[in-house]
């Protein structure tokens, strides 16, 4: 019976000067910045449509938007990684010959 292949290395990667925590951590310093770009925008329009808005829902809403979308982009970017690593096409293979 053959033996499956190794899971490969998480350091492989298209630029090898990078590690893959670098990568995540360049890529969420990104991703907090537009985190926060848009949860200005998203603030500016919900104080825009009424004068008599309160500190309160201003900051719900900043956070409320700027936390989501960093948790969204965070996720995406791990998948994306993950991806990247190999590691994704080593689970995806058969081990057995029988799910051939």
């Amino acid at each position: 019976m053959p033996s499956p292949d190794p899971v490969p290395s998480p350091n492989l990667n298209p630029n090898p000067n990078l590690s893959l925590l670098r990568r995540f951590r360049k890529i969420m310093a990104w991703l907090a910045l537009f985190s926060i770009v848009i949860a200005a925008i998203a603030v500016l329009l919900v104080a825009r449509g009424d004068s008599g808005m309160h500190i309160h829902m201003l900051i719900a809403t900043a956070l409320g938007v700027g936390l989501t979308v960093l948790l969204a982009t965070g996720l995406m970017s791990l998948m994306f990684l993950s991806s990247a690593s190999g590691h994704d096409d080593a689970a995806a293979r058969p081990t057995h010959e029988d799910d051939l």
